[in-house]
């Protein structure tokens, strides 16, 4: 049996060594980006792929002079990685639909139903009708509309669970924890409408089956997997096996929201319900697969995103007092001390908006979007991009490239009362594959900031400004999470009174 293993391996090797020299003939006739030099044999760049991707991209385009677009040779794979705002521009509206295509990952087959959902599915018929359900069903500005109740409910709870021990003086808290629990329960509550999380700071087994799962999918997403580049490694480790494992547990999480709604004879608002009455009158299109592969992107993008942005505005404003100080006189007199800020307050908190505008700038929620894949040959930048190229997109470079932001490297909210900063912005992406989810996002992170900056003093712990150094992971998260010293206002206080 070892034998025979021996032999599948060494014969997988050679014939990837085989393809890869082809292709690096076929290659040299084509007008390529500039490329780092220390490719090897067979594995081409993949060595150089370190966590973070984003900060080992920069490097990589400085070492080739700054050049904003450079290619890789990654296994089996040519990519190209783009760093620079007018060449995704490019991308993304001139060949936008010969890149509208997601290459196929490990990740995206098993976790993902076979890459048929809204984030891996293929473009074509199939992800324009996901695309139109996402538009009509979940991210409507009525359908948000009508999930607002629920945003303020679980902010309200928030500020409930952080006014207990503050409401005297100021108290330390950890702030990853209890954001992540908000965002959750927020996306849970209306997709199934039930919570997880409760309010205490013990949690049960399911939340943390349920936080665990989050955590790896997001951990294992993206393009740093060496395995999705080189088959081989598919047999040589156990990588395909446990995201197969970590496909299953997602499976049976989403599973059991779909039951659990159905056998409710009540109808009710969230979006499983409209699903499966879709489902009553579409049963062949609108399987459960589907609908779960629905549910779990929902769950996995609309969860942590907002989470890690709202840690990452928070450390910001207590690093920069001044600009905590100046967010909260705007918020006193806009909104007043008697109540909490509402979502229609947010327009006429220009401030409030630039916070969460330079949040996104400078810690996008994607630092590297998601990837996109060429279905034709076409041209980028005058370099010729076979059909099957990779694209990656370095959003967390160009939103910190000096060339289109002065000061870059700076928390700086105030860049934005300039007339036409906001539209430099792409964290969600943009094109026909942009986020769909991105008005939800920013309507809970501004509401959430606001109602924390409104509702308690914040302080860093000790003279020490809080550590911003990320650590790995799709969405960039804080490598230490956010510990901070808070204490209640008045209108916090006022809040419990309500409440109680």
């Amino acid at each position: 049996m070892e034998s025979q293993t021996l032999i599948l391996s060494l014969l997988v090797l050679f014939l990837s060594a085989g393809i890869f020299f082809h292709r690096r003939r076929k290659n040299r006739q084509l007008n390529l980006p500039p490329s780092p030099a220390r490719s090897l044999p067979v594995i081409g760049h993949l060595r150089l792929l370190k966590p973070p991707i984003h900060r080992t991209f920069l490097r990589l385009s400085e070492s080739l002079g700054g050049a904003p677009i450079f290619s890789l040779r990654l296994g089996n794979r040519l990519v190209f990685v783009v760093s620079s705002a007018s060449i995704v521009e490019e991308c993304f509206t001139k060949n936008d639909v010969v890149l509208a295509n997601r290459p196929k990952f490990i990740l995206s087959k098993h976790v993902g139903y076979d890459s048929t959902t809204m984030v891996g599915a293929s473009y074509g018929d199939h992800w324009r009708n996901l695309r139109r359900i996402g538009a009509v069903e979940i991210f409507s500005s009525h359908r948000l509309s009508g999930f607002l109740s629920v945003r303020k409910d679980e902010i309200r709870r928030l500020i409930l669970r952080l006014s207990k021990n503050s409401s005297h003086g100021f108290a330390k808290v950890e702030m990853k924890s209890k954001l992540a629990d908000l965002a959750f329960n927020n996306v849970i509550r209306m997709v199934a409408g039930k919570r997880y999380y409760g309010d205490e700071d013990e949690e049960d087994e399911e939340a943390k089956r349920v936080r665990h799962i989050i955590s790896e999918v997001l951990e294992r997403a993206g393009a740093g997997n060496p395995a999705d580049y080189f088959p081989f490694l598919r047999w040589v480790t156990n990588f395909e096996k446990r995201i197969m494992r970590l496909g299953d547990r997602s499976d049976k999480l989403c599973q059991g929201l779909i039951d659990e709604k159905r056998a409710n004879k009540e109808k009710g608002n969230t979006m499983i319900d409209h699903l499966l009455s879709l489902q009553e009158t579409e049963p062949e299109y609108y399987t459960d697969r589907i609908i779960k592969g629905i549910i779990f992107a929902l769950v996995v993008a609309g969860t942590d995103t907002s989470a890690v942005t709202l840690e990452w505005a928070l450390s910001n404003l207590v690093n920069h007092p001044e600009v905590l100080k100046k967010a909260r006189d705007e918020i006193d007199s806009k909104v007043g001390l008697d109540r909490v800020i509402d979502e229609p307050d947010i327009s006429n908190l220009p401030y409030l908006q630039s916070i969460v505008n330079e949040t996104l700038r400078l810690h996008p929620a994607v630092p590297m979007l998601l990837p996109h894949m060429s279905s034709e040959d076409c041209k980028i930048a005058g370099y010729d991009m076979p059909r099957g190229t990779m694209l990656l997109t370095n959003m967390w470079a160009i939103h910190r490239d000096p060339r289109l932001w002065e000061d870059p490297a700076s928390f700086k909210p105030e860049r934005f009362e300039k007339e036409g900063e906001a539209e430099k912005l792409m964290p969600f992406g943009i094109g026909r594959r942009a986020c769909p989810g991105s008005g939800l996002a920013q309507r809970l992170v501004t509401l959430a900031l606001g109602s924390l900056i409104q509702c308690f003093e914040w302080e860093r712990i000790g003279e020490e400004p809080v550590d911003m150094a990320e650590d790995k992971g799709l969405t960039m998260p804080k490598l230490i999470p956010l510990h901070v010293l808070c204490k209640s206002r008045a209108i916090a206080r006022k809040v419990l009174e309500e409440t109680i």
